[in-house]
């Protein structure tokens, strides 16, 4: 694998493992405030949009007023739950480490709202690797996007050819893709590498196929 200066990693399903909160949220949500049952697989293959995007693709158009009601009471819903999934991959503290330690640059690029991005990262001990950090408030279009990788780069000063997008869904390495980046598609995803749009630059079994030693 190439030896990049910059790194930006997706959260959910990459460095940290939520997706089967996301999923027990969305069949709450979706049920108590639309009495619509959705399959998990459904919700899994759309982790990675933004809450919103998420929201009206099983519930409707919201008008902005309702779908903050319904969003304050999904996260509450989440909060109450996480202890109990929430986790990090194995590997990645340690990996990140040592990406650290060989002076790279690290961006979190995620459609999670700041407030439980912070959060988790900080419950996981990942949050002080990351040097910026882009959400759904910083852009106004998301992955698969290339905005949200082009806004890490330049909060990064990095050049795009010294900077690969790690990710576990379509939204990432499309978004890498769009952005002319090279990516990387973690194989311990939820997502079936077959059901990819784009082809990823490197598939990778372990994070710390990532840090390239002499």
């Amino acid at each position: 694998m190439k030896d990049y200066t910059n790194y930006l990693f997706d959260a959910d399903g990459t460095i940290i493992d939520t997706v089967k909160l996301i999923i027990r949220c969305f069949e709450h949500t979706c049920k108590h405030f639309g009495n619509v049952i959705v399959a998990p697989d459904e919700i899994r293959k759309n982790v990675g949009l933004t809450l919103r995007m998420q929201m009206e693709l099983y519930l409707g158009p919201l008008p902005d007023d309702r779908f903050e009601f319904i969003a304050k009471e999904h996260m509450a819903f989440q909060l109450k739950l996480y202890p109990e999934y929430l986790r990090a991959f194995p590997g990645v503290a340690e990996s990140l480490t040592l990406l650290k330690q060989a002076g790279k640059k690290c961006a979190v690029v995620t459609s999670r709202r700041r407030n439980t991005l912070d959060l988790y990262l900080k419950e996981t001990g990942l949050y002080d690797f990351f040097d910026v950090f882009v959400t759904p408030e910083n852009t106004q279009h998301h992955k698969p996007h290339p905005e949200p990788a082009f806004a890490a780069l330049s909060m990064l000063d990095a050049e795009l050819g010294d900077s690969v997008f790690v990710g576990d869904s379509n939204f990432d390495i499309d978004c890498a893709a769009a952005a002319g980046m090279d990516s990387v598609f973690v194989n311990w995803s939820y997502n079936d590498p077959a059901e990819l749009n784009a082809f990823p630059t490197y598939y990778i079994d372990d994070m710390q196929e990532l840090v390239v030693t002499a």
